[in-house]
């Protein structure tokens, strides 16, 4: 007489198959995706590393730790996480008014906030140089209570801000857009004022794309070049950002030194998106266990 086990094998070997087949083509996608990686982020980061290393670990940190340098990393990573940070709040706000309020002009609005993603930084760079420099109509008024923005770590930050401002918007919108006024209206009738549904109910929900947003618009602030030269004044100590270092040791055809600056930024720029990733997959999983 056949077992019972052995009656159910070929039904558990067709759930075992049904189950590999439930991602089909898994591997051959996962292999491409790879590949595609490899090739253009892995290798390109790689050779970088590679180059800077023929220095010799002495020179390297000559170069890649001149007090020029590190002057110049202070300034590309500071403006770029203060950027960040005002694009978070603003970026926030912004976001909110477009998804809950109706207005006239508002389709005008939502494309101006995608502006810096289709203008040339070049062109950017020069009109924010023109409106705040001291002859400019904001620059201007500002030189008259003693704030000068051109020329200034002030104007790499506002530069910044430019370019930054739609990856917050644009990655909160939607997660807004989805939410819905019922939970507001349930904690407003459950006796919540604004402030606190904002804080207890909203913020927890748009938290992870505010801290993806944040994180994009600190990336595209620590490597931008084309909007932030015209408005800095590229003053060694003072105004320089790192990126135009690099190309000035280009110009030197130092490009040994170029690549040992450019491995400094590629590392710190990977730990510090690396640890903002670490406290997005802790408030996903805060969430989601509510531990």
């Amino acid at each position: 007489m056949t077992s019972a086990p052995s009656l159910l094998a070929p039904v558990r070997a067709g759930r075992r198959k049904q189950a590999r087949s439930a991602m089909p083509g898994l591997g051959l996608t996962l292999g491409m995706t790879l590949l595609w990686l490899g090739l253009l982020v892995l290798l390109p980061m790689a050779a970088v590393i590679i180059r800077s290393m023929s220095l010799g670990p002495v020179h390297f940190a000559e170069v890649a730790f001149s007090p020029r340098a590190l002057a110049a990393y202070r300034l590309s990573f500071g403006a770029a996480l203060g950027a960040a940070a005002v694009n978070a709040v603003f970026g926030t706000l912004i976001a909110w008014v477009l998804v809950r309020y109706k207005f006239p002009g508002k389709r005008l609005a939502s494309a101006l906030v995608d502006l810096p993603f289709a203008l040339p930084t070049a062109v950017a760079g020069i009109a924010l140089t023109a409106i705040y420099a001291n002859t400019g109509f904001v620059g201007a008024a500002l030189a008259t209570i003693g704030i000068k923005v051109a020329y200034t770590p002030v104007g790499v930050v506002v530069a910044m801000i430019f370019i930054g401002l739609p990856f917050v918007v644009r990655t909160i919108e939607p997660v807004l857009a989805d939410l819905g006024k019922d939970i507001e209206e349930a904690a407003a009738t459950l006796g919540a004022g604004r402030l606190t549904i904002f804080r207890r109910v909203l913020l927890p929900e748009i938290m992870p794309a505010l801290l993806t947003g944040f994180a994009l618009a600190f990336a595209r602030g620590v490597g931008e070049y084309g909007s932030v030269i015209f408005i800095a004044g590229n003053m060694p100590f003072q105004s320089e950002i790192a990126p135009l270092l690099i190309v000035t040791q280009l110009e030197q055809f130092d490009y040994e030194g170029a690549t040992a600056i450019a491995a400094v930024m590629l590392v710190v720029s990977f730990l510090m998106l690396a640890a903002i990733n670490a406290i997005q997959a802790r408030e996903r999983k805060w969430r989601s266990t509510g531990q």
